[in-house]
């Protein structure tokens, strides 16, 4: 360490001084008896440390006291100053520029950090609609196949779409947050891919069946006509005059035990009243048919045909001669007899 250069300490001496003798920062002018002035400089003189130091001035120049090297500052001093102060300046950017640095960090981090956060919020946003969307299309998806199901059961195979559907109900059935979006979306597509085959092969059945239908009616339809067709047929032959003469031979036969000399009689009697026409019709008395009765809804006892048909009308004849003459020969002799039986 140097020692205090003695104009410093006496600098400091004055400043700690009494204020009214000796003020640092006051120049006192005074005049000595010979007219040279004296000035005081408030600077310490080294000679004279306990008071001002005194220059005189004769005229107009002032006497200044020479300064040494060893009052003037060092160069080392001041480079060393200088080059303090600079390094100073250079640690305080490089500390100012290190927490910019580490505040930009940070704040790049926070912003990264706070769009992770809005792309994982968005992220579960569209999960969650997704997964709502693949639920309801997979309940509106169990509805019909339930449905088609219900109605093809009994026209065709359902075991694939019932398996499905099974497989569909048991999954959206389970916890809404443990749902398997895509596995929900997968059984949709194939629950709805069995539900309508299966429903086009009930209707492919149904079609089947309504040409079966048609072809049976049409077929029954055809049987009843050929079933009618033969039975007018049959009717008319049995209409005939021929027809109708064997037809009451064989029931006087076998229903009266009638012998050849009654179906004689027989002939002749119906062969004078009607000629053995189921079409005859007497207009003044209302008579009808092969035995002319009267009226001729007498007949419809026996059937409702009595009109059209010829064995009907033989059938109430045979019937009347038994229970009003007892044979038809009696009834030829008393048509023979009056003209009537």
């Amino acid at each position: 360490m140097q020692p205090e250069h003695p104009t410093r300490r006496s600098l400091r001496a004055a400043s700690t001084g009494p204020a009214s003798t000796h003020p640092a920062s006051t120049n006192l002018a005074s005049t000595t008896p010979t007219g040279t002035a004296r000035i005081t400089t408030g600077i310490a003189d080294p000679a004279n440390p306990d008071g001002a130091s005194t220059r005189e001035s004769t005229g107009a120049r002032t006497i200044h006291p020479r300064r040494t090297a060893h009052d003037r500052m060092p160069i080392r001093h001041f480079i060393g100053r200088k080059l303090l102060t600079g390094t100073a300046l250079v640690t305080a950017g490089l500390v100012l520029g290190g927490a910019l640095a580490v505040q930009t960090s940070v704040s790049s981090a926070q912003a990264a950090e706070a769009v992770a956060a809005t792309q994982r919020t968005q992220q579960q946003l569209d999960e969650t609609v997704a997964k709502s969307a693949a639920v309801a299309t997979a309940m509106n998806t169990i509805a019909r196949a339930q449905q088609v199901a219900e109605t093809s059961a009994t026209k065709v195979d359902t075991t694939g779409l019932t398996s499905s559907l099974a497989s569909l109900s048991t999954t959206t059935s389970r916890d809404y947050s443990s749902l398997d979006t895509q596995a929900v979306v997968g059984l949709t597509v194939q629950t709805e891919f069995e539900s309508q085959n299966t429903a086009a092969a009930a209707a492919q059945a149904d079609r089947l069946a309504a040409e079966a239908a048609a072809a049976a009616a049409a077929k029954a339809a055809a049987d009843a006509a050929a079933a009618a067709q033969a039975a007018a047929d049959a009717l008319a032959a049995s209409n005939t005059v021929d027809d109708a003469k064997a037809t009451a031979e064989n029931l006087a036969s076998s229903q009266y035990g009638w012998g050849s000399d009654q179906y004689s009689c027989l002939v002749s009697l119906w062969q004078k009243e009607s000629g053995w026409s189921y079409q005859a019709s007497n207009s003044s008395s209302g008579a009808a048919g092969i035995p002319q009765a009267l009226p001729g809804s007498k007949m419809s006892s026996v059937a409702d045909d009595w009109a059209t048909n010829a064995t009907t009308q033989i059938t109430w004849g045979l019937k009347y001669i038994a229970s009003a003459y007892g044979t038809p020969c009696s009834a030829w002799s008393h048509s023979q007899s009056v003209n009537w039986y």
